[in-house]
């Protein structure tokens, strides 16, 4: 048998029935499928960077039981349901499509991102958004929200546009926080806003610079972690563990695995 979307809508709605449902199913509410959604999300991604199709088809249905379990508790509270869904995105997409849909011309991706963004500002302007900053999710990681919110600005000419100046705003807010760290009665509060103030100037810099700042970090997680292991292999060939070995000794053999090749 080969299901379809339809028969995987009632086995969903089957786990979410009172009578004989499955208790943790029924346990479940908007809230608490939030992490859920957001690992199943990673993973996609995780399966996409590492060109695994075969797992990305699993994760992606993972993804997809969200979206049905979520538009299912919906559907119980008679707010909408997965056809709904379906209609919104549908409906969307074809408006927001004018050069493909309708009569408007887009010759090339950059004036197919600019229909894009044309319909999207009406439609915000129809939702009664009141600031350029609206609708950027509080729940997204703080560096895609930072860049998100300096492209927002940078759009109606509040930016720099000497990366210099940049560079110099960086070297400012990193002064801030080492001015912070020498006052007599340190306020965690503050050295927080400062660490933040510097952070946010970097993914600044980022942006200037072209860089994804999320993907920045993830590569030099990676890198770090990488390099990490290969001390603890070090280790562990020469009958060490990490609790014997000094902080000099490990600078000395962090130096070493900096210049092998991965």
């Amino acid at each position: 048998m080969y299901y379809s979307i339809q028969d995987f809508i009632k086995t969903i709605a089957k786990l979410r029935d009172p009578n004989d449902g499955c208790p943790w199913d029924l346990k479940q509410n908007y809230q608490t499928m939030i992490p859920y959604l957001l690992e199943e999300s990673y993973e996609v991604v995780e399966a996409i960077r590492k060109n695994n199709y075969g797992e990305l088809k699993e994760e992606l249905g993972d993804l997809l039981l969200q979206v049905v379990f979520l538009s299912q508790l919906a559907s119980e509270d008679n707010i909408f349901n997965f056809e709904d869904v379906v209609h919104n995105i549908n409906e969307k997409i074809i408006r927001r499509h004018p050069h493909v849909f309708g009569t408007n011309k887009a010759n090339n991706e950059i004036e197919a991102l600019e229909n894009w963004n044309t319909v999207k500002s009406q439609e915000n302007k129809q939702k009664g958004y009141t600031s350029i900053l609206d609708n950027i999710p509080f729940a997204f990681p703080a560096l895609t929200r930072a860049e998100k919110l300096q492209k927002r600005c940078s759009k109606i000419g509040f930016d720099w546009n000497d990366i210099k100046d940049v560079f110099a705003k960086v070297e400012e807010e990193l002064e801030e926080v080492k001015e912070e760290l020498k006052q007599p009665e340190k306020v965690q509060n503050k050295i927080e806003e400062e660490i933040g103030d510097l952070l946010f100037s970097v993914v600044n810099l980022s942006r200037h610079l072209k860089c994804d700042p999320e993907e920045s970090l993830r590569k030099a997680n990676i890198k770090f972690e990488n390099r990490f292991r290969k001390i603890e292999k070090k280790l562990q060939n020469s009958g060490k563990s990490f609790e014997e070995t000094s902080l000099v000794e490990m600078d000395l053999l962090w130096d070493e695995v900096k210049k092998e090749k991965f």
